[in-house]
């Protein structure tokens, strides 16, 4: 799997001289092997970077403490830095009305990002792999999703967020485990069906392989490889037009011509907007499809002094040919 890693890594450009990674682990086997395998890659030479790992205690499950204390042995022993936070996952959840697991990704998340700025670091090594990629997929298509939702998780997000176990499956991270007598820490919630990440990885991707594909989860990556070229290829083109309607730009508010706009066609009319909308608010979450379809017959009716508010962070408005994206606090 080493070799797999390294080809991973090369192929994406994750890791470069240089680099200084911050690790998330939890102890279980994904991320422990990650820290294996990349320890053993810094030690041959092959690459030349730094590792730091991070480590939450969500102090949820009874065995947490002794998760910390496995991937703290092994730090020690292996002259690691070593990072731990312990966090009221649950408290934290319930102040902020959002669900556990939301709750237990912000915290890690924002922590790495502790040990980031602490370090010095520029990157954060995540342990998600072949599976969970497709799993992520099959959700995606659950809840209707575009080509974008059919990417899954990549290799790489933002130049920061790197996924050296991408191309390996779960079946390769197991017998890793157990090769190099890692002895990893198991997660035994994995194992309730309580969520649907669960439900897709125990029930519903079983179910296919045995009574479908047994390849299913190559075929699947096949699917994510097409989507990401195309998604890409209409990336790169959004962004041609964007620059061509693009009328201003500051921090908190965009202009784009609404004449030049109204000539496009559906599909780059939704792209162009969800794309400009991610520029104003970081982000295209809760903008649903009707919002869209909404904001496009505003602009073709090209009133003035007409606006819409997708969601409580922007106001989209026309006024004089020109659609106005407006931030909010």
């Amino acid at each position: 799997m080493e070799n797999q890693v390294l080809e991973t890594i090369k192929k994406y450009k994750l890791i470069e001289n240089g680099d200084k990674l911050v690790l998330g682990v939890s102890g279980g086997p994904d991320s422990i092997s990650m820290l294996d395998v990349l320890l053993k890659i810094k030690q041959s030479g092959k690459i030349n970077f730094d590792i730091f790992v991070a480590h939450i205690n969500h102090q949820i499950r009874e065995e947490a403490n002794e998760d910390e204390m496995y991937v703290q042995n092994y730090c020690q022993k292996n002259k690691i830095k070593f990072y731990c936070e312990r966090i009221d996952a649950k408290k934290y959840a319930n102040n902020n009305k959002i669900g556990l697991e939301e709750a237990g990704r912000n915290l890690r998340y924002s922590f790495f990002d502790e040990v980031m700025a602490l370090n010095g670091a520029n990157k954060i090594a995540i342990a998600h792999n072949k599976n969970d990629k497709i799993e992520t997929m099959i959700m995606n298509i659950f809840r209707g999703t575009g080509i974008a939702g059919l990417k899954g998780i990549e290799p790489m997000r933002n130049n920061k967020y790197i996924r050296p176990l991408i191309e390996c499956t779960r079946e390769d991270i197991e017998e890793y485990c157990g090769l190099n007598e890692l002895n990893p820490r198991i997660d035994k919630t994995n194992f309730i069906n309580d969520c649907t990440r669960n439900k897709v990885r125990n029930i519903v991707l079983p179910y296919i392989k045995k009574e479908f594909n047994p390849n299913f989860v190559e075929t699947m990556n096949r699917l994510s490889e097409v989507a990401v070229e195309t998604e890409t290829y209409l990336q790169n083109e959004t962004q041609k037009v964007y620059n061509e309607l693009k009328l201003e730009e500051n921090q908190d508010s965009i202009i784009l011509d609404a004449k030049k706009f109204n000539t496009k066609d559906e599909l780059m009319k939704k792209r162009i907007l969800i794309y400009t909308i991610s520029k104003v608010q970081g982000e295209s979450k809760n903008i649903e499809k009707i919002n869209i379809e909404d904001l496009i017959k505003l602009i073709r009716n090209n009133i003035g002094n007409k606006y819409l508010k997708p969601n409580k962070h922007i106001k989209v408005s026309i006024n004089k040919g020109k659609i106005f994206f407006e931030g909010l606090k």
